[in-house]
C-alpha cells in the first residue's frame, strides 16, 4: 500500500470513529480538515451531517446483508435494532459491505427479541448468503468425474463452490428464508408447518452461477457436506454421512452445481 492509500484510510478510520463520538478521533481528523471548504460547507458541519444521518447509513447497510431479518422484525424494529448495533458494534473498516458478521450473536443478546428465538439463526443464514455472495466465481471446466471411477476414494477430495456453508438450527431457518424469497399468497405454510412440527434444519448456502441458493438438508447430506467443508476425503466424508445414497447426491450435485472439482489428494512419502 503507498502513502497515499496509507492516508486514506487512516482518514476513513477516523471519521468512522468520529461518527461514534470519539473526541480524540474527530480532534485528530480535525487537523486533517480544518479550513477546508466542499461546495461552501465546512467539513466540521460535514462531520455532523454524518452524524445525523449514520443511523440511516447503518439501517441501509444492514439491511442489504440481512433482508430476511429486517422482513421477519419489520421496519421500525430493524431500524433501532440496527442503529443499536452501530454504536455497540461499530465497524472496523470504511467498507460497510464487510460488516455485521457479529450481527447474528448482537440478537442473541437482546432480552428484548427473546420471544423470537430462530431469529439469530435467521441471521446467521442472511449473513452466510451475503458473503457467498462475494466468493470467488466457481471455475469453468466440469469437474473431471472420470476420477470417481478410476481413484480410491481415500485419495480423492470433492471441492464444493467458494463461500458454501452450513447453518444449522433447531428452528425451519431454510423454510423462514425461501418463503421469503416468494410473493404468492401459500409462502409461508410450509413455514408455519415446520413450526408446528418443531422441525430444525441445516440450511446449505452455495453460489450458483451469480446466484446464491439456500437448500434445506437432510442430516446424512449434511453431515457429507460438513465433511466435504472440512476437507476431508472422499471415503472420511462418506463414513461421516453414515446412511447415504452418493450416487443420488452426484446426480442433484451436478444439476444444483454444487460439485466445482474432484481432486485427487498429495499422498505423504
Amino acid at each position: 500500500m503507498n502513502a497515499a492509500h496509507e492516508r486514506e484510510a487512516l482518514r476513513q478510520q477516523l471519521l468512522l470513529r468520529a461518527l461514534w463520538r470519539d473526541g480524540g478521533a474527530a480532534q485528530g481528523l480535525s487537523g486533517w480538515t480544518r479550513g477546508v471548504r466542499r461546495d461552501g460547507v465546512d467539513n466540521a458541519l460535514g462531520l455532523a451531517a454524518y452524524r445525523a444521518n449514520a443511523g440511516a447509513i447503518a439501517e441501509r447497510a444492514l439491511a442489504g446483508a440481512f433482508p430476511s431479518v429486517a422482513a421477519l422484525v419489520g421496519d421500525e424494529s430493524f431500524a433501532a435494532l440496527a442503529r443499536d448495533f452501530w454504536q455497540q458494534r461499530p465497524p472496523q473498516r470504511g467498507d460497510l459491505a464487510q460488516w455485521g458478521d457479529t450481527l447474528p450473536a448482537f440478537i442473541a443478546e437482546q432480552p428484548s427479541l427473546a420471544a423470537e428465538p430462530y431469529l439469530a439463526d435467521s441471521a446467521r443464514l442472511d449473513w452466510a448468503v451475503h458473503a457467498a455472495a462475494h466468493a470467488a466465481d466457481a471455475p469453468d471446466a466440469a469437474p473431471a468425474l472420470e476420477r470417481l471411477a478410476d481413484t480410491d476414494p481415500t485419495a480423492l477430495r470433492l471441492l464444493l463452490p467458494a463461500g458454501s456453508a452450513l447453518v444449522d438450527s433447531r428452528w425451519p431457518i431454510a423454510s423462514i428464508w425461501l418463503a421469503h424469497r416468494r410473493d404468492d399468497a401459500a409462502r409461508f405454510d410450509a413455514v408455519r408447518d415446520a413450526f408446528a412440527a418443531e422441525r430444525s434444519e441445516c440450511a446449505f448456502v452455495a453460489r450458483c452461477g451469480l446466484a446464491v441458493q439456500v437448500h434445506a438438508l437432510d442430516r446424512p447430506t449434511a453431515r457429507f457436506h460438513d465433511a466435504l467443508l472440512a476437507g476431508r476425503c472422499l471415503d472420511d466424508a462418506l463414513d461421516a454421512a453414515g446412511d447415504f445414497d452418493f450416487s443420488a447426491w452426484l446426480v442433484r450435485a451436478l444439476r444444483e452445481r454444487w460439485l466445482v472439482a474432484v481432486q485427487p489428494l498429495e499422498r505423504l512419502p
